[in-house]
């Protein structure tokens, strides 16, 4: 029998809210807006030039993938990306490690000038990178760094250590103290609570600094070009600029080497994703 009370029927009748569609409409839009560059790199690297120069924009009938041999087999594009790989091997290591010990030191020490210490150190995220390179050049022609991996490295440490140590000590203070306090009745040194403690809990922040950290110092130009002068240390970015203006007509060529510079970062933001959002949000609810 049929229910005679519409109000009863109209509960269990699926609500659909406007909102809700309207906010999911336009994330659609926004990931299709962002994708398209990305899938028209694609689509023309695949294409032969001949196809380029038929349809510019549609996809390729006939992939091919001769410009990704042609990209890494006629010019130094694997030179250009170990020398990019020693450069974020070594600054993010040496930015973690500094940055674990000095969030640490603010998050869980008492010493006098704490507080200051920490404010100086978020505000220097705010100092654009271009005021610092002609002092740095300068003092790096003093010492002989111009064209060095290490003085590279320490350029590239310093700039990304600020963010990394905000970050870090955010997180450390949402570890609960009685951790520390249980460490310290058992003897533990603070080096033996960071290394045995902290850090294991900090998982996810510190693979979302290894992932933001190795993007920035991967897709620099301006350090690269300036303190890297010597065409056997240029990095992948400064290599791709030279690339392009090489092989200003053969596009579907340039594109190629584009998605070979960027496969190395997307495969390392698809390896850690779990974490990333996890180590982003870190510190922003107790």
């Amino acid at each position: 029998m049929a229910s005679s009370n519409p109000t009863a029927a109209n509960r269990h009748r699926p609500m659909i809210n406007i909102g809700h569609v309207w906010r999911h409409a336009f994330l659609l839009v926004a990931t299709f807006i962002a994708l398209v560059p990305t899938i028209y790199m694609i689509s023309t690297a695949l294409k032969s030039q001949e196809d380029y120069v038929l349809d510019k924009v549609g996809f390729p009938a006939h992939p091919v993938l001769d410009h990704f041999r042609s990209a890494l087999l006629d010019s130094p594009f694997l030179t250009w990306m170990a020398n990019s790989t020693i450069l974020v091997v070594g600054a993010v290591s040496l930015s973690a490690f500094v940055s674990c010990l000095g969030a640490y030191a603010i998050a869980r020490m008492t010493f006098r000038g704490r507080d200051t210490l920490f404010a100086v150190s978020t505000s220097l995220m705010a100092l654009p990178p271009v005021v610092m390179i002609v002092p740095l050049f300068v003092l790096y022609t003093q010492l002989s760094l111009i064209s060095t991996y290490q003085g590279a490295i320490v350029i590239y440490a310093g700039l990304i250590t600020p963010f990394s140590i905000y970050l870090l000590t955010t997180f450390f203070r949402t570890l609960p103290k009685e951790l520390f306090e249980s460490a310290r009745i058992d003897g533990a040194s603070d080096f033996s609570i960071l290394w045995r403690i902290v850090l294991p809990l900090s998982l996810p922040a510190l693979l979302t600094l290894v992932v933001v950290n190795a993007l920035f110092v991967w897709n620099d130009l301006l350090i690269a070009i300036i303190f890297l002068q010597d065409d056997a240390k240029r990095t992948l970015m400064a290599g791709l600029s030279v690339f392009q203006g090489r092989y200003n007509d053969a596009i579907p060529l340039t594109m190629a080497g584009m998605v070979i510079a960027s496969a190395p970062m997307v495969i390392l933001y698809i390896a850690f994703q779990k974490y990333f959002i996890r180590g982003l949000m870190a510190g922003a609810i107790k």
